[in-house]
């Protein structure tokens, strides 16, 4: 028997990421910028962005993940990481697809804290073993998540190979 797990199609992203906003929205919070946490973030901080009407995004790359359900033992800042200088005083809200263990959040989220008038989080799903609240949920599971954007095999040439024909 298959494992249960979430789907998430490209269409209800559209309705998830627009009810994500409306959330940030009628609480009042207007961030100065979006930052994403690639790479499954960048897809809910440019609805977020268009949403909100934000233009100003960064991203911040973190590695954990290694493939389903594996991951590092921490997770790691990848460079390019995001200058200080350019945070310091926003109001900053982070954008990622999930919350699942919440120690990518957490990494992000510490580092902004030190730097920035104010952080929120804001993920399309969380998980309830997650260390971060996020103050921005479109749904809460237990269950592994089938993203629109991650699915299918890459489609790249390594040594030679065609993963995806």
């Amino acid at each position: 028997m298959a494992e249960e797990r979430e789907e998430l199609t490209w269409e209800l992203f559209g309705s998830a990421s627009r009810e994500l906003a409306r959330a940030v929205a009628d609480d009042g919070f207007e961030p100065d910028l979006i930052l994403s946490i690639a790479r499954g973030g960048l897809f809910v901080a440019g609805a977020l962005g268009y949403a909100l009407d934000v233009k100003n995004l960064h991203v911040m790359n973190v590695e954990f993940y290694t493939g389903v359900d594996q991951r590092l033992d921490l997770p790691v800042m990848l460079p390019p990481v995001p200058n200080v200088v350019d945070l310091t005083k926003k109001k900053v809200l982070v954008a990622d697809d999930v919350a699942d263990t919440g120690a990518t959040l957490k990494l992000v989220r510490d580092f902004c804290a030190d730097h920035v008038a104010e952080v929120r989080c804001a993920v399309v799903y969380e998980k309830p073993r997650s260390e971060v609240k996020c103050e921005y949920v479109w749904k809460h599971t237990d269950l592994w998540i089938n993203f629109p954007w991650s699915v299918q095999a890459p489609v790249v040439r390594r040594a030679g190979q065609v993963l995806d024909a």
